[in-house]
């Protein structure tokens, strides 16, 4: 049986500009790839039409081609694959593998909270209460362990049911899920391998029930340390991280490497980007994530 060429992606939401944590992710996986001989794709996940803004799918792409970071064939969009996330959620039905709900966020404060967030209790997994009527979707998850494998964490073992609960697919918006809408997205391009932050590693174990249930992959994974600010916050648009300045592309890509573990040496701290970005490539050992570097 042959292995399946490599094929990455990065997924950036254009809901900010990017800023050095959503760098140090799309550097680490255009380097596994390219490491590897495979395909690089980027795609501009704005299945969340409401905080998604075009100025930021725009000023994206700009900003890693001034880095240096070009990828491979069109830009993947997820605005115009709403039907086949719908068509996805009608087989779920189907096949009894998703239920309505009416629970507000409300109703669902005082319920236990997991890695991934709320675990819901379950109030209408075996039918909406009298008066009530559906307002997202829920995926049913069945009680037993699931097992993978992360090249960063190591071996990863979880009960869903118990530490996730049955999690939305379609929400109270209309909108289809990340989770529903990703695993597709990743699918349809041929994705092998994910990396992505280690703040995405309890999405995975809903993310694989996903694959699972639509007869689709299961990519390998890497979640690498994200980067943190002062405070020790994670770097984000929540925190109000700030925006790079594709003009100092050197002294980024170098700060980005060294928090991979993967420090350029003094010869190349002022070299052009795609000079550092050949070096890095030619060097990269994700192994030393996992050896040297904390989640």
């Amino acid at each position: 049986m042959t292995t399946p060429p490599y094929i990455g992606r990065f997924a950036p939401s254009p809901t900010g500009p990017l800023h050095f944590g959503s760098l140090v992710a799309a550097l680490a996986s255009y380097l596994d790839a390219r490491a590897a001989g495979g395909r690089w794709h980027l795609r501009i996940d704005d299945v969340d039409s409401g905080r998604s803004r075009a100025e930021y799918a725009a000023e994206i792409p700009r900003t890693l081609e001034v880095l240096g970071l070009h990828w491979d064939g069109p830009i993947q969009s997820q605005d115009n694959r709403r039907e086949i996330y719908q068509t996805a959620l009608e087989k779920l039905i189907a096949a009894e593998q998703a239920f309505p709900c009416g629970c507000t966020r409300r109703e669902l404060e005082g319920a236990r909270r997991g890695p991934a967030g709320v675990i819901y209790p379950g109030y209408c997994r075996d039918g909406l209460p009298p008066g009530r009527s559906a307002r997202s979707w829920r995926f049913a998850v069945d009680d037993h362990t699931l097992g993978f494998r992360d090249r960063c964490a190591g071996q990863q073992t979880i009960n869903p049911k118990d530490a996730i609960g049955d999690f939305i697919i379609r929400r109270a918006d209309g909108l289809h899920a990340y989770h529903l809408a990703m695993v597709l997205d990743d699918a349809a391009l041929g994705v092998t391998d994910v990396v992505r932050g280690a703040d995405l590693l309890p999405a995975t174990a809903p993310q694989i029930l996903l694959q699972r249930a639509l007869d689709l992959p299961t990519p390998g994974y890497l979640h690498i340390p994200v980067a943190r600010d002062n405070e020790g916050r994670k770097l984000s648009k929540t925190n109000h991280a700030p925006a790079i300045d594709p003009h100092a592309a050197n002294t980024l890509l170098c700060n980005a490497l060294i928090h991979l573990q993967h420090p350029p040496p003094d010869e190349l701290q002022k070299a052009p980007a795609d000079e550092l970005l050949a070096w890095a490539v030619s060097h990269w050992q994700p192994q030393r994530l996992s050896a040297s570097m904390p989640l």
